[in-house]
């Protein structure tokens, strides 16, 4: 912990040149995860030629390297310094709900860079954020994760404490995030809906949250105008009341829009998770 909070302390853009070393060694000698990174573009988009999807594949290695390097930075990273980097427009949508005493659901996908996104939710909203995380096998990285997600203030919980915490902290005002994007486990199949050009299954949770407790529900779009900079925009998907509201609708809305961002910047999503491991 102590050696990667010293190799935090150094500017970026020389983080940046190990990023570029492990990008020729992880895609070009390693082919880190070549294969599902292929498979999954090739069904993503069929329309596109393999030249385009090459094309893709790389950024998207250039992205998941660069984000390494980003969340080392993280360690230390100064306020002022993250705010030159990470932008989140229509922040007011979550604050405004949260000031008139409202629970808000933040539903997110793995969009590049995630990490960077919810430190700098936790340094705006602090003590009204509520994470909600899958926790990392490895001992050493739970903790260096957990170290940096809350060194603005928040509330990082894990996924499997979720539901009791929620339960003791019902009626606190706050925004609750969850990365909807996630694969639930074959016990844990509740919905298959067509995402990206592939049945896939989904989690519901937020939208039964939502719709049993009156919960608002915002998603978030994201741009990367340049290396090292994000754009992270809040939109509303639904509010309550719920009583004639289709069953799925949330979800629907959620994966109507995570396809939107990837087909506008294919490169930002996490192509190497497997996500159609399981299928139909």
């Amino acid at each position: 912990m102590i050696v990667i909070k010293l190799i935090s302390y150094l500017p970026l853009n020389i983080l940046y040149f190990f990023s570029d070393l492990l990008y020729l060694i992880g895609y070009y000698l390693v082919g880190y995860r070549k294969e599902i990174i292929r498979e999954n573009l090739k069904h993503a988009f069929p329309e596109k030629s393999k030249k385009e999807r090459l094309a893709i594949e790389r950024k998207f290695f250039r992205n998941l390297t660069d984000s390494f390097a980003e969340i080392i930075k993280m360690y230390t990273i100064s306020k002022s310094a993250l705010d030159k980097r990470v932008k989140i427009q229509n922040a007011h949508i979550p604050l405004d709900l949260i000031a008139k005493g409202e629970v808000v659901i933040g539903m997110t996908g793995h969009f590049f860079n995630w990490e960077m996104h919810l430190l700098q939710m936790m340094a705006n909203i602090s003590t009204q954020c509520e994470v909600v995380y899958l926790k990392v096998n490895n001992p050493f990285f739970e903790k260096l994760m957990k170290t940096i997600r809350g060194r603005f203030g928040g509330l990082l919980v894990e996924r499997s404490e979720f539901q009791r915490e929620y339960l003791r902290n019902r009626n606190k005002p706050r925004m609750i995030v969850l990365a909807a994007d996630q694969r639930p486990t074959r016990a844990e199949v509740r919905y298959w809906a067509p995402f990206m050009n592939r049945e896939t299954i989904f989690f519901e949770g937020a939208e039964k949250l939502a719709k049993r407790f009156n919960h608002s529900v915002i998603y978030s779009d994201v741009q990367k105008p340049k290396r090292g900079h994000y754009i992270f925009t809040y939109s509303l998907i639904c509010e309550p009341p719920y009583q004639d509201s289709r069953e799925h609708s949330i979800t629907d809305a959620f994966i109507s829009r995570t396809e939107k961002t990837i087909k506008e910047n294919p490169s930002l999503y996490l192509w190497s998770h497997n996500r159609w491991k399981i299928s139909k």
